[in-house]
């Protein structure tokens, strides 16, 4: 099989019987299940607003955001909303942006649903103060992108990133669909998605789009505080369920983990099936969300921080946290400068990023605890001149959600940066119970133009919460725009601060170490990674002795560290004789623990072992068959 980008073909070069246990697995025929009534409690408003916010219209947040209003026509909307689909379905490497928000209400009928997809660049949020506030009655879906065949063949959700669905209920109706689609709404897509504060009712979440041609393959993906009921995983290579309650899950692939989820299956069997399974999720905070009251103010609802946490944050009424007023933010657009940004911030704003592309020359500085930057619509930052888009500074309760950041054509040192390294992170500059926290932040080195960065996030400060992102390294993207010289990242993520948790850690490409864990007392809940696909040749990739680059490295002098559910993938399709000794390298010592790990060869290149010495090697002897290591050492 081919698709437009040869490199991304790695993923579909999978055994025919794994792909068959695939379909089986999800199946054609999944029966329409009702997930429970929504706690009564769950509609209570947030706390007001210490402030009275004059309600805003949609045109303070710029162009490219949409606000629906429940007195609209559905066909209206229907139109709106397809249109911005038809735009973006293709647009992977483009930069237009859109956010679709809801006012609270319900839109759709049951003889005229409400039923739309979501294309790149995209972000669908409902604007209660619960999810229960905004009810869509029809579907918000994914379908497979279909490349050959003019669109009817080799049919794959391999490459569908960059959208979010949020807060919202989803009373899933299909009238007027095809049997295959009527039953369930579709979510097929893979890294740089996420499904939060959503409550589906009324049919099947399904995680595969089964109703195209094939092969279907998918690699997402993450879900957090929501509720579903039956949910299909299918052909899903890799997931991470957080915080959050299901009535069943269909199967696994090689790597499905739960973190503090009501319903997950047991884990008492991996391997087969592969499940990693927490009952309480170490630290989580909830992203941050928009929301307007009955006046029509907005205001940002900033969930806090929790401990050993289980289930949906909004089940017993409003999601525990505070409420910051629109008018206590500055409204950024593209174009604003750099300078106008930080004297706002430095004033005590905080910062929400409208939807669009900001070319960024100057660092964005954040040096005030508590601050909220929070993008819409996946706002991107792209540096300018080898500048570093965003620093942080040594202060606790800094919340960072829903922004892009890429690497421009000059090389930064870094794209984010948390903490001043070798800084005092003492008592007084972070706190355990209030933790910086980055949700829904993705990094890109080429893709869409050249990118070039040592690192893409640094972290530096102790007690940080990374809570989903992708940092991806472009395996394939617009022409002259990626390559081994062309688009340079040395490493992913290199954590330097102490307590540091990460949920949801996605880190491809990277030319060494993609995950660099230099820290104490790290501790990471679903790690994926794939190595570079596009080393010259071996002599290129090796280091001291050692072929290749492990892609999670945790420092040799770490006395404690634990993972949950990683995995390690290698396609070195341009030479594909290439090795790596291992897919993670950590030191042998009681306190570093890594459990239900694996690596996987995807149709070109060897891993060796699987951490450090131990595991089965995966070569193009045994494609898509995982070599997993329940627990280290």
């Amino acid at each position: 099989m081919t698709i437009p980008h040869p490199a991304r073909t790695g993923r579909l070069r999978l055994a025919a019987a794994l792909g068959a246990a695939m379909l089986l697995a999800a199946g054609t025929g999944a029966t329409a299940v009702a997930a429970p009534p929504l706690d009564p409690a769950a509609a209570q408003p947030a706390e007001p607003a210490t402030k009275k916010t004059p309600p805003a219209s949609a045109a303070d947040f710029g162009p490219n955001v949409t606000v629906f209003d429940p007195s609209m026509p559905v066909a209206e909307i229907q139109a709106t909303v397809d249109a911005v689909n038809a735009r973006q379905t293709d647009n992977e490497m483009g930069t237009e942006r859109a956010a679709l928000l809801f006012l609270p209400g319900t839109y759709g009928t049951d003889a005229e649903p409400l039923q739309f997809r979501v294309g790149y660049y995209t972000e669908v949020a409902g604007l209660g103060a619960s999810p229960s506030d905004v009810v869509i009655n029809g579907k918000i879906e994914v379908y497979n992108r279909c490349l050959e065949g003019n669109g009817t063949s080799n049919c794959i959700a391999l490459n569908n990133f960059w959208r979010t669905l949020s807060n919202l209920t989803l009373e899933v109706n299909g009238a007027g669909q095809d049997d295959c689609r009527r039953t369930a709404n579709f979510w097929a897509v893979s890294q740089a998605v996420s499904l939060r504060r959503v409550n589906v009712t009324g049919g099947t979440l399904s995680l595969m789009d089964y109703c195209t041609a094939g092969p279907q393959f998918a690699s997402g993906g993450y879900l957090a505080d929501s509720k579903a009921g039956d949910i299909v995983n299918g052909s899903q290579q890799q997931w991470l369920t957080r915080n959050s309650e299901i009535g069943s899950w269909s199967n696994g692939v090689w790597n499905a983990v739960f973190s503090g989820t009501e319903g997950a299956p047991s884990d008492e069997g991996f391997p087969a099936p592969p499940y990693t399974t927490l009952d309480r999720t170490p630290v989580s905070r909830e992203k941050p969300y928009l929301f307007a009251d009955s006046s029509g103010a907005y205001s940002v609802r900033v969930p806090s921080a929790q401990a050993d946490s289980r289930g949906i944050s909004w089940g017993d009424g409003p999601t525990a946290g505070r409420t910051i007023p629109l008018s206590e933010f500055f409204v950024a657009r593209p174009g604003d400068p750099v300078q106008a940004i930080n004297n706002a911030l430095a004033r005590g704003k905080h910062l929400l990023l409208t939807p669009g592309v900001y070319d960024i020359a100057q660092t964005i500085a954040v040096k005030r605890a508590d601050t909220v930057v929070l993008g819409i619509g996946h706002a991107t930052l792209t540096a300018v001149d080898g500048a570093v888009p965003m620093r942080v500074a040594d202060v606790p309760g800094v919340v960072i959600a829903g922004v892009t950041i890429d690497g421009g054509t000059v090389n930064s040192p870094v794209l984010l940066q948390v903490g001043t390294k070798n800084g005092n992170n003492g008592a007084k500059k972070n706190d355990p119970a209030n933790p910086t926290t980055l949700s829904d932040v993705y990094f890109r080195i080429g893709g869409p133009h050249v990118g070039k960065a040592d690192i893409s996030l640094e972290v530096n400060s102790d007690n940080v919460l990374i809570d989903h992102t992708w940092v991806w390294r472009a395996d394939h993207g617009n022409a002259g725009a990626f390559g081994w010289d062309v688009s340079t990242g040395r490493n992913g993520v290199v954590v330097n601060g102490d307590d540091v948790t990460a949920t949801g850690l996605f880190v491809e490409h990277y030319q060494q170490y993609n995950v660099i864990w230099n820290g104490e007392n790290g501790r990471t809940v679903f790690f994926q990674n794939e190595l570079p696909y596009d080393p010259p040749n071996q002599a290129a990739w090796q280091h001291d002795g050692v072929l290749g680059w492990a892609g999670y490295k945790v420092a040799d002098d770490v006395k404690n560290h634990t993972l949950w559910g990683g995995g390690s993938y290698i396609f070195t399709n341009v030479d594909p004789s290439i090795h790596a000794t291992r897919g993670f390298e950590v030191p042998n010592t009681p306190g570093v623990v890594l459990n239900h790990l694996l690596t996987v060869n995807l149709g070109a290149g060897t891993i060796d072992h699987v951490v450090n010495d131990t595991g089965a090697p995966v070569s193009n002897a045994n494609t898509g068959t995982p070599s997993y290591v329940e627990r280290y050492p």
